[in-house]
């Protein structure tokens, strides 16, 4: 079925602002640490686990969902998944102890990765083949303005009243995307039946979970640092904490340059895309310890930390061609893969801080990381040429 271009802007466009709330919900944690950890006493690098729980309710929640619910319509999945975020963001807004706000930022992410793949397919199903990418790229534009814009301007609110006033407008932007995609986004009257036993057939291919490691441990060296950028900029370049929301949105503008070269690059040659996104960014990782006593060497390097972001339209269309059938759960393992790059990221990076290296370490593991993404994006493309029947890289 042929759908017209206002109908794809609009299903598009609602969708994408469930990714801005997504967006924010996720990350604007990375800018409030030091906030949310003076409410409950508890130190930066205890808090920044507030970061890998989340992650990790993604990573398990996306195959869950998607298996169990395979058989329901996309767009009613759509609006359930994106109700039960909003309840979880309004639930964590009034958590009275630390130990609930880890169970709630945990259930929070737990539909999260489901969301995207959903989106993403959906977005990609109304557009010809040669438009995917950039298709997925624009659900996910959601998720860019939200580092763009969303996460300095909900790090400002934060720092102006609290982290909680935070939550509860994360809570209504998620509602907002709900009303959205109630009334825009159209059913898909082609819309391939699938079931738990064919969406699993994904585990049983080797490239499904080639790629999926690519992005978790590769996009993870990005989360190394970005984890704690925060703290980063405050203890080891000694600026104050106003300019955080000014780093997050310069990490923003890196990031929307970089999806949107992504996403352009990806449609032309994958190949290419994937393995000069990972060189890059072993490159600016590697770079990064190295700019931090200055104001002005560690900014630019904060935008080209932000331009990573490529990866990640080049390897969603990645799956889309390995997956076969089981094109949702690929779909939303890819965002389960990109939160354990979140919750390795946080948890290597917390370990380099404690760590000799300090401050300067979070750069170094995620060179390392970065590298680890590339070797691993060699040997899929090795295994690729060498499999029948499979789109090789």
């Amino acid at each position: 079925m042929q759908f017209s271009k206002i109908q794809v802007l609009l299903a598009i466009f609602a969708m994408a602002i469930g990714s801005f709330a997504i967006g924010i919900g996720e990350f604007v944690i990375m800018g409030l640490l030091p906030d949310v950890a003076a409410d409950f006493n508890t130190d930066t690098r205890e808090t920044g686990h507030l970061i890998s729980l989340y992650a990790l309710g993604v990573v398990i929640g996306a195959p869950l969902i998607t298996i169990l619910f395979a058989r329901l319509p996309r767009k009613p999945m759509l609006l359930a998944l994106m109700l039960a975020f909003s309840l979880g963001n309004f639930a964590s807004a009034s958590a009275d102890n630390y130990t609930l706000l880890q169970v709630l930022r945990f259930l929070t992410g737990l539909p999260h990765g489901a969301y995207f793949g959903i989106a993403c397919l959906v977005a990609a199903d109304m557009v010809r083949k040669n438009q995917r990418g950039m298709a997925v790229t624009m659900v996910m534009m959601g998720l860019t303005v939200a580092i763009l814009v969303g996460n300095p301007l909900a790090t400002w609110l934060g720092q102006l009243i609290d982290w909680r006033t935070v939550y509860h407008t994360v809570g209504a932007l998620g509602l907002l995307a709900f009303v959205m995609i109630f009334i825009v986004v159209p059913k898909h009257p082609n819309e391939k039946k699938t079931s738990a036993r064919g969406e699993m057939q994904a585990l049983q291919n080797p490239q499904v979970w080639l790629t999926l490691a690519i992005g978790a441990i590769g996009f993870g060296g990005m989360f190394a640092v970005l984890s704690y950028i925060a703290p980063t900029l405050i203890n080891a370049t000694g600026l104050d904490s106003h300019w955080i929301p000014v780093a997050l949105f310069i990490y923003g503008l890196g990031s929307l340059a970089g999806s949107l070269v992504g996403g352009w690059a990806a449609d032309r040659n994958l190949k290419l895309t994937i393995g000069g996104s990972l060189v890059w960014s072993a490159i600016v990782l590697a770079i990064f310890p190295l700019t931090l006593q200055s104001l002005w060497t560690v900014m630019p390097m904060v935008l080209l930390l932000g331009s990573s972001a490529a990866l990640v339209p080049a390897l969603q269309v990645r799956l889309m061609d390995v997956a076969g059938e089981a094109q949702t759960l690929a779909a939303s393992l890819n965002h389960s893969a990109f939160n354990a790059a979140n919750a390795l990221g946080a948890w290597l990076g917390g370990l380099a801080i404690i760590s000799p290296l300090s401050w300067q370490g979070t750069g170094w593991v995620g060179c390392a990381l970065s590298l680890a993404g590339l070797l691993l994006f060699w040997v899929t493309k090795k295994h690729s040429r060498r499999t029948p029947n499979i789109v090789s890289l």
